[in-house]
Protein backbone atom coordinates (compact mmCIF):
# COMPACT_ATOMS: atom_id res chain seq x y z
CA UNK A 1 0.00 0.00 0.00
CA UNK A 2 1.28 3.45 -0.94
CA UNK A 3 2.54 5.68 1.88
CA UNK A 4 -0.19 8.25 2.62
CA UNK A 5 1.76 10.26 5.23
CA UNK A 6 1.80 13.30 2.92
CA UNK A 7 -1.98 13.57 3.43
CA UNK A 8 -1.45 14.29 7.13
CA UNK A 9 0.41 17.46 6.15
CA UNK A 10 -3.03 18.87 5.26
CA UNK A 11 -4.47 18.17 8.76
CA UNK A 12 -4.00 21.78 9.97
CA UNK A 13 -6.05 23.02 7.02
CA UNK A 14 -8.75 20.40 7.62
CA UNK A 15 -8.86 21.46 11.28
CA UNK A 16 -9.39 25.08 10.18
CA UNK A 17 -12.60 24.32 8.27
CA UNK A 18 -15.18 26.94 9.22
CA UNK A 19 -12.65 29.70 9.89
CA UNK A 20 -12.53 33.02 8.04
CA UNK A 21 -9.31 33.06 6.01
CA UNK A 22 -9.31 36.85 5.71
CA UNK A 23 -8.03 36.99 9.28
CA UNK A 24 -4.86 35.15 8.12
CA UNK A 25 -4.21 37.13 4.96
CA UNK A 26 -3.44 40.65 6.05
CA UNK A 27 -4.32 41.96 2.59
CA UNK A 28 -6.79 44.64 1.56
CA UNK A 29 -9.99 42.88 0.48
CA UNK A 30 -11.26 45.94 -1.47
CA UNK A 31 -11.50 45.78 -5.25
CA UNK A 32 -8.96 47.72 -7.31
CA UNK A 33 -11.48 50.25 -8.69
CA UNK A 34 -15.04 51.42 -8.16
CA UNK A 35 -17.67 50.31 -10.64
CA UNK A 36 -17.58 52.67 -13.62
CA UNK A 37 -19.39 53.03 -16.92
CA UNK A 38 -16.28 52.34 -19.02
CA UNK A 39 -15.61 49.00 -17.29
CA UNK A 40 -19.24 47.98 -17.73
CA UNK A 41 -19.06 48.82 -21.43
CA UNK A 42 -15.80 46.89 -21.88
CA UNK A 43 -17.37 43.89 -20.11
CA UNK A 44 -20.43 43.95 -22.39
CA UNK A 45 -18.61 44.62 -25.70
CA UNK A 46 -17.01 41.22 -26.39
CA UNK A 47 -20.27 39.52 -25.42
CA UNK A 48 -22.30 41.88 -27.64
CA UNK A 49 -24.53 42.11 -24.59
CA UNK A 50 -27.00 44.87 -25.36
CA UNK A 51 -29.20 45.99 -22.48
CA UNK A 52 -30.09 49.58 -21.67
CA UNK A 53 -29.78 48.87 -17.93
CA UNK A 54 -26.02 48.59 -18.57
CA UNK A 55 -25.83 51.69 -20.77
CA UNK A 56 -28.38 54.35 -19.90
CA UNK A 57 -28.83 55.94 -16.47
CA UNK A 58 -32.39 57.15 -17.15
CA UNK A 59 -33.47 53.61 -18.06
CA UNK A 60 -31.79 52.15 -14.98
CA UNK A 61 -33.35 54.79 -12.72
CA UNK A 62 -36.73 54.10 -14.34
CA UNK A 63 -36.41 50.49 -13.18
CA UNK A 64 -35.57 51.53 -9.62
CA UNK A 65 -31.76 51.52 -9.65
CA UNK A 66 -29.61 54.43 -8.51
CA UNK A 67 -27.51 54.39 -11.70
CA UNK A 68 -26.40 52.14 -14.57
CA UNK A 69 -26.00 48.58 -13.29
CA UNK A 70 -23.14 46.19 -14.02
CA UNK A 71 -24.02 42.72 -15.31
CA UNK A 72 -24.23 40.30 -12.39
CA UNK A 73 -21.41 38.24 -13.86
CA UNK A 74 -19.08 41.26 -13.70
CA UNK A 75 -19.34 41.69 -9.92
CA UNK A 76 -16.34 39.48 -9.12
CA UNK A 77 -14.08 41.52 -11.40
CA UNK A 78 -14.87 44.62 -9.35
CA UNK A 79 -13.95 42.76 -6.14
CA UNK A 80 -10.47 41.73 -7.29
CA UNK A 81 -7.44 43.61 -5.96
CA UNK A 82 -4.88 44.79 -8.53
CA UNK A 83 -2.61 42.05 -9.84
CA UNK A 84 0.00 44.40 -11.28
CA UNK A 85 0.97 48.06 -11.02
CA UNK A 86 3.85 50.38 -11.94
CA UNK A 87 7.08 49.44 -10.21
CA UNK A 88 6.00 45.86 -9.52
CA UNK A 89 7.65 42.79 -10.99
CA UNK A 90 6.00 40.92 -13.89
CA UNK A 91 3.00 38.78 -13.01
CA UNK A 92 4.55 35.65 -14.54
CA UNK A 93 8.16 35.05 -13.55
CA UNK A 94 8.57 31.93 -15.70
CA UNK A 95 7.80 31.15 -19.32
CA UNK A 96 7.22 27.40 -19.10
CA UNK A 97 3.99 25.67 -20.05
CA UNK A 98 2.94 25.31 -16.41
CA UNK A 99 4.31 28.67 -15.23
CA UNK A 100 2.37 29.99 -12.26
CA UNK A 101 1.72 33.68 -11.57
CA UNK A 102 3.90 35.27 -8.90
CA UNK A 103 0.79 37.09 -7.65
CA UNK A 104 -2.91 36.42 -8.03
CA UNK A 105 -6.00 36.84 -5.86
CA UNK A 106 -6.27 33.05 -5.63
CA UNK A 107 -2.60 32.47 -4.80
CA UNK A 108 -2.95 35.08 -2.05
CA UNK A 109 -5.41 32.92 -0.13
CA UNK A 110 -3.71 32.08 3.16
CA UNK A 111 -4.39 28.48 4.12
CA UNK A 112 -3.39 28.02 7.78
CA UNK A 113 -0.24 25.88 8.08
CA UNK A 114 -0.76 24.33 4.65
CA UNK A 115 2.10 22.37 3.11
CA UNK A 116 4.09 24.13 0.41
CA UNK A 117 2.67 23.61 -3.09
CA UNK A 118 3.93 24.60 -6.51
CA UNK A 119 0.68 25.13 -8.40
CA UNK A 120 -3.08 25.53 -8.26
CA UNK A 121 -6.10 25.70 -10.52
CA UNK A 122 -9.83 26.18 -10.06
CA UNK A 123 -12.01 23.11 -10.44
CA UNK A 124 -15.44 24.53 -9.63
CA UNK A 125 -17.01 27.99 -9.27
CA UNK A 126 -20.54 28.81 -8.13
CA UNK A 127 -21.96 32.30 -7.68
CA UNK A 128 -25.16 33.44 -6.00
CA UNK A 129 -26.02 36.98 -7.03
CA UNK A 130 -28.04 38.93 -4.48
CA UNK A 131 -28.35 42.29 -6.22
CA UNK A 132 -26.55 44.22 -8.97
CA UNK A 133 -23.87 46.81 -8.32
CA UNK A 134 -24.20 50.28 -9.87
CA UNK A 135 -21.80 52.91 -11.14
CA UNK A 136 -19.92 54.32 -8.14
CA UNK A 137 -20.20 51.23 -5.94
CA UNK A 138 -17.02 49.84 -4.37
CA UNK A 139 -17.00 46.06 -3.93
CA UNK A 140 -14.96 44.23 -1.32
CA UNK A 141 -14.63 40.75 0.09
CA UNK A 142 -16.22 40.73 3.57
CA UNK A 143 -15.42 37.11 4.39
CA UNK A 144 -13.56 34.13 2.96
CA UNK A 145 -14.70 31.02 4.83
CA UNK A 146 -12.90 27.70 4.49
CA UNK A 147 -15.60 25.12 3.69
CA UNK A 148 -13.69 21.93 2.82
CA UNK A 149 -10.22 20.45 2.35
CA UNK A 150 -9.86 17.02 0.73
CA UNK A 151 -6.28 15.76 0.16
CA UNK A 152 -5.92 13.74 -3.01
CA UNK A 153 -3.32 12.42 -5.40
CA UNK A 154 -4.12 13.04 -9.05
CA UNK A 155 -2.23 12.76 -12.33
CA UNK A 156 -0.98 16.33 -11.95
CA UNK A 157 0.35 15.73 -8.44
CA UNK A 158 -0.39 15.48 -4.73
CA UNK A 159 -2.39 18.16 -3.05
CA UNK A 160 -5.82 19.04 -1.79
CA UNK A 161 -9.13 20.22 -3.17
CA UNK A 162 -9.96 23.28 -1.08
CA UNK A 163 -13.43 24.88 -1.12
CA UNK A 164 -13.82 28.49 -0.06
CA UNK A 165 -16.98 30.60 0.26
CA UNK A 166 -16.68 34.37 0.02
CA UNK A 167 -19.25 37.09 0.62
CA UNK A 168 -18.92 40.23 -1.50
CA UNK A 169 -20.38 43.48 -0.20
CA UNK A 170 -20.65 47.08 -1.40
CA UNK A 171 -19.33 50.20 0.34
CA UNK A 172 -22.38 50.12 2.67
CA UNK A 173 -21.60 46.52 3.73
CA UNK A 174 -24.69 45.31 1.87
CA UNK A 175 -24.14 41.80 0.43
CA UNK A 176 -24.13 41.70 -3.38
CA UNK A 177 -22.92 38.15 -4.10
CA UNK A 178 -21.69 34.91 -2.59
CA UNK A 179 -18.91 33.03 -4.35
CA UNK A 180 -18.13 29.38 -3.65
CA UNK A 181 -14.99 28.09 -5.37
CA UNK A 182 -12.95 24.90 -5.23
CA UNK A 183 -9.23 24.92 -6.06
CA UNK A 184 -6.70 22.13 -6.33
CA UNK A 185 -3.46 23.18 -4.62
CA UNK A 186 -0.73 20.70 -5.55
CA UNK A 187 2.91 19.83 -6.01
CA UNK A 188 3.54 18.54 -9.52
CA UNK A 189 3.76 14.77 -9.96
CA UNK A 190 7.44 14.85 -11.00
CA UNK A 191 8.29 16.91 -7.87
CA UNK A 192 6.57 14.52 -5.48
CA UNK A 193 8.11 11.51 -7.24
CA UNK A 194 11.64 12.84 -6.70
CA UNK A 195 10.97 13.85 -3.07
CA UNK A 196 9.25 10.60 -2.04
CA UNK A 197 11.12 8.04 -4.15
Amino acid sequence: MQNQSWMREWDPVVESIGSDLLTHEGTDPVGADPVDLSSIRRWCEPLEFACELHEDKDTAVGFGFADVIAPYTAIASFALPPVWGPGRSPVFEGVGRDAQPARSPVAAIALPDAPRTSGFFATEVENTYLRPVVVGDRVRRASRRLVACVPKQTRVGRGAFVTIESTLVDQHDEPVAINRSTYFYYSAAQETASVHS
